[in-house]
Parts: C-alpha cells; structure tokens; sequence
C-alpha cells in the first residue's frame, strides 16, 4: 500500500511538471502567433494549430505520467530497497 501511494503520488507530480511545460509552451507559442501570425504560423491555419494543440496535450500527458511512474518505482527502489539514503549519497560502483 505504501508503495503503491509512492508511485502513484510520483505519477501525479509527472503529470504536474508536464502541465507547467505545457502552459510554458503554450503560452510563448500562441504570444507569437498573435503577434504576427502570417509570419509564425509555419503555413498552418488556426484549424490545424487547434489539431497540433490536441496532439501535443496527449503526447505531453502520456509523457509525464509515463516519467512520474518511471521515476516513482525508480525511488523506491533506491530509497526503500536499495537503502540508499543520508548524505552524502553513497552510489553503487559499478
């Protein structure tokens, strides 16, 4: 259980992280794009802007849940497995 809460509270921080990026992105894109349209539209219309917009949201949700969960288990494993905690962190020689 308190495994499960770990990873999953590291999912829900992926998908945090990849809001901000997104907003970041977003915002700096549709700034330029209300500037000066014809010239950063990259010859794509708003319909297909609203399109690369739906696409990129899925991708950029896909993404930061799959890296949350990834560095979720990834962790636990260091800290609850591993033992691997204090400082200085003593890493594994490999």
């Amino acid at each position: 259980m308190k495994r499960a809460f770990y990873i999953l509270c590291f999912t829900f921080l992926g998908f945090l992280l990849q809001l901000i990026v997104h907003a970041l992105l977003e915002s700096a894109v549709l700034a330029l794009l209300l500037e000066d349209f014809d010239r950063y539209s990259l010859g794509l219309s708003w319909g297909q802007w609203y399109a690369v917009h739906h696409t990129l949201t899925l991708a950029f949700l896909i993404v930061g849940l799959a890296l949350g969960f990834r560095w979720g288990v990834r962790w636990w494993n260091i800290l609850y497995v591993e033992k691997r905690y204090g400082w200085p962190p003593k890493w594994k020689k490999e």
